[in-house]
């Protein structure tokens, strides 16, 4: 009973964005928004959390490594969760729900038994540890008076300092360590920041970002004929999206890179439209041979061949004596080969 109950208090990997309050999620949009999931999931690192007492219309989406387990959300059920599977998308997928009815929070307001729970998961065509969770309610049934004030989990809660953790693509299983304290970064903003100083903090961003390429090309410039035979430091161009993902917004961040494709290309092309038009002039195919070079390797070839010659002549001398002699034994002519 220990072990369960330690099992249950356990925190869940939550994928940090907030969905809102959705007063109903229909089978289908719970498909899509697990399908979209997978995707989105591949880079963005999932928070350790409890779910504790939901409102209802809140949605949740969970990496459970087990999706069979119990879930612990500090709401107690008067009913057994039910699990049953749909076709979806015109039968390309198939979504398990796990539904589970009647429940109440212990020592609080509610004076029925009305909220409801629903698990999603792509049982095929899909990630199935994905779990979409939408709490709703139901018609009110009466609370069991020896449940009204027994609580299902201990509190407080305990808190939770495990770093946020990839749980797909490349880096699954990486933790994600928070940065150093100082100004804020990232591609949200900050609760409260006015669509002023957000545009004016995307834009602080993009000039430091700008002037730090500016750095690096001018620094890759500048070598001369003395520091040409030096390796030049490693270029930053393939691990530049990762710091840029971390400075800048989707759409500031977006812009930077087709600003920096089309200096690139620019480059490309101003060298093929404004090099030199002159013809080449042409070269005869074997005036890039040396003739006395050739004539050497054509002699040392030929008296190969001679020695080549002379060896052969050697055995079939050899060969010929050879059958003599087993003629003149046997006393028989040897078989003559018709050509």
């Amino acid at each position: 009973m220990a072990f369960q109950q330690m099992q249950q208090e356990a925190p869940v990997l939550k994928y940090p964005e907030d969905f809102g309050l959705h007063p109903n999620v229909s089978l289908e949009n719970a498909a899509n928004m697990l399908f979209r999931a997978i995707q989105t999931s591949q880079t963005q690192p999932y928070t350790w959390t409890f779910i504790d007492k939901p409102q209802e219309g809140q949605i949740y989406l969970l990496f459970m490594p087990n999706p069979g387990q119990p879930l612990n959300d500090g709401i107690r059920w008067q009913d057994q969760e039910n699990r049953y599977t749909m076709p979806v998308q015109r039968g390309a997928r198939e979504l398990e729900v796990a539904e589970v009815k009647f429940g109440f929070i212990p020592n609080s307001q509610d004076t029925a038994a009305w909220r409801m729970r629903r698990r999603y998961r792509l049982h095929k065509g899909g990630h199935p540890q994905l779990v979409l969770i939408h709490y709703s309610r139901v018609p009110p049934i009466q609370i069991v008076p020896s449940l009204l004030n027994n609580p299902v989990r201990h509190y407080p809660l305990r808190q939770i300092t495990d770093p946020p953790i990839y749980v797909m693509g490349e880096r699954a299983g990486q933790k994600a360590f928070p940065h150093p304290a100082g100004p804020h970064q990232g591609g949200m903003p900050p609760v409260g920041m006015n669509p002023q100083a957000m545009i004016a903090q995307q834009n602080n961003n993009m000039e430091a970002l700008e002037r730090r390429r500016e750095r690096e090309r001018t620094r890759d410039g500048s070598g001369g004929v003395g520091v040409a035979q030096r390796p030049g430091p490693p270029r930053l161009d393939d691990d530049e999206s990762a710091d840029e993902s971390e400075l800048l917004s989707t759409r500031t961040l977006a812009i930077t890179r087709y600003r920096r494709n089309h200096e690139l290309m620019e480059e490309v092309f101003r060298q093929a439209a404004f090099d030199s038009k002159k013809p080449w002039p042409s070269k005869r195919i074997y005036e890039g041979f040396d003739k006395a070079e050739l004539e050497a390797k054509m002699a040392k070839l030929q008296n190969d061949v001679e020695v080549l010659q002379a060896k052969a002549a050697e055995r079939r001398a050899q060969k010929v004596a050879a059958d003599d002699v087993i003629v003149t034994a046997s006393g028989h002519a040897p078989m003559e080969l018709s050509t």
